[in-house]
Parts: structure tokens; sequence; C-alpha cells
């Protein structure tokens, strides 16, 4: 039986790496937040799973807040030991999850940016030969068409996508798998970029990678962030273009179109339609911008 926290730390993210399978991104975070807690039961030798209660776990959060941590922040600290005590109780059913009510202040939502629909047509006016060039395109017009997360997209096999019928598999959070539709832009453009695509012993067969880098290695997501950023500076687009911006834009413009929030939701892979309905905000910030610019007493005049 696991006792201390020191232990159940130790053990929880081994249970995250090798049975769920969990991102190493995930992993860190979940360190990150769990050595902070461990420490700060440390301070007063509480070291037994079972001595942590509400009042300690709201003294940690007490504790984060004065040191001025975001509250999303305090928010995925939460979430982390939440984890930690279900996973936890699964093992030994008397002990309780004292993180369960405790609530993470309120921080202001910040909405997800989209790229506007003309910007995305100019994103991908590139016409090149060159097989990396070639290569960018194709991933972004897949994050676009089909919403895909940074972590699938770079996980994405050759085998994953099914060219006939224009669906691409990919394996999302929680190991989830979930099939999505791919845009014959996208398509036309992995054509493109298979037609010229590096070959090696490493990277032969259905099961390689779908996207590699020039050394025929699985491209990395530090790549695509950087190559897809060149991307947008190459075609003169402001800001910080990046993948979960197209992710973004993804479902913004296909709620827009269709107000099928439900749809939405199941083609991002989202566990639960709270998530989503971040865009529903998109939507109505881009009706307002629509009847505060055509309806005549949208606005009041000046008075001269």
């Amino acid at each position: 039986m696991i006792e201390t926290l020191a232990e159940a730390r130790r053990s929880f993210l081994d249970y995250e790496r090798d049975v769920r399978r969990a991102s190493a991104h995930t992993l860190r975070a979940y360190g990150r937040d769990l050595d902070s807690f461990v420490n700060f039961c440390g301070t007063t030798n509480l070291v037994a799973v079972g001595s942590v209660s509400e009042l300690h776990v709201r003294g940690w959060v007490a504790q984060l807040r004065r040191a001025e941590l975001s509250a999303p922040s305090i928010q995925r600290a939460l979430s982390a030991l939440r984890a930690l005590y279900r996973w936890l109780g699964e093992r030994d059913h008397t002990l309780g999850n004292p993180a369960i009510d405790v609530k993470a202040p309120k921080g202001s939502r910040r909405l997800p940016k989209a790229i506007d629909a003309d910007s995305v047509g100019a994103l991908f006016a590139v016409s090149s030969d060159e097989p990396l060039e070639l290569r960018d395109i194709a991933i972004a017009e897949l994050l676009y068409s089909s919403g895909l997360r940074l972590s699938e997209l770079v996980n994405a096999n050759i085998s994953d996508l099914d060219r006939n019928e224009k669906i691409i598999t990919v394996t999302g959070k929680g190991r989830k798998t979930r099939a999505i539709p791919v845009g014959n832009p996208a398509i036309k453009a992995i054509d493109r970029w298979l037609s010229c695509r590096p070959i090696s012993e490493g990277n032969l067969g259905p099961d390689s990678p779908l996207f590699i880098s020039n050394r025929g290695q699985r491209i990395s997501p530090r790549s695509v962030q950087a190559r897809l950023k060149k991307l947008a500076q190459h075609n003169q687009l402001r800001g910080n273009v990046h993948p979960h911006m197209l992710r973004h834009s993804f479902a913004s413009h296909l709620l827009e179109s269709s107000g099928d929030l439900r749809a939405v939701q199941e083609l991002l892979g989202h566990a639960d339609i709270s998530t989503t309905q971040v865009y529903t905000h998109l939507d109505f910030q881009h009706l307002a911008k629509v009847y505060d610019a055509s309806h005549p007493r949208a606005r009041r005049k000046p008075q001269s």
C-alpha cells in the first residue's frame, strides 16, 4: 500500500507514463504541480497520503495565489492533485479525495484567436517545388482542414490517412481515436508532399510517419511551430500564426457556417462540450461586428 506523498507521486507518474501513455508534456506538468504540493506539505512534516485534508489543499492554493500564479496554472495544479487522489482511491477505497471540492480562483477566459478566411487562403498561396515547403503547406492544410492537435499531427502515420475515403484517423487525449474528414485541398497538398517525400530505410512502409524532417525522422512539434511561423511570414500574415490557431480557425469557421456545436465537439475530440462552447463566443463576436457595422441604429452617432 502506498503510504507517503512522495511515493504516491512517483508511482502515479509511472502509471501515467507506462499505462495511460501520457505525453511528455503532461508528465512534466503533473510532476511540477505534484512536486509543489509535496514540498508544501513537507514544510509542516505532512508526509502520509491519508493525512491530507481539504484544509491542507486550500492552504496550498492560498500559497500559489500569494506566489501570483495565474488562475489557469492553479486550476491545472488542482487538476493534477485530483487526478493523483482519484488514482489512489481506485487502489484504496477508504481514501477520500481532499481536492475534490476545492475551487481555483476564476480568471478572465482568453478566447482563442482565429484567422479570418481570407488570411487562411493567403497562408496556402505558395508556389513551390521544394520538398520541405510542400511539406509545410501540407501540414498547414491538414491542420486547418481537420482541426488536428499538434500532437495528433506529428504522430500521424501514412497508414492513418485514407486518401480514397478522405479520412484521417488520429489518437487524441486519453488515447482515444477518432476519424476526421480531410478536405480536397489538404489531400492534394499531402499527395504533392508524398510524391517528393525523402525515403530512407527508417521511414519506409505504411506505418512510417506522415511528416518527416529533412533527416528522415518524424517531425518534431517544435519544428512544426517554427516552419508554420516561417510560412506565415513568407505570406506577410500578421501575428503569431501557430498550429493551435489553425485548429481554432477550423472550429470557429465550421461553427459559424453550420451552427452545429455537437458536430464540432466530435471533430475536435473534446470530451466535454463545455470546452467546445468557447467557440460560440467567437461566433457571437463575429455576429456583433456585423451588427455594429451594418445596423443603422447599432451605434449612437456622436452629437455635434
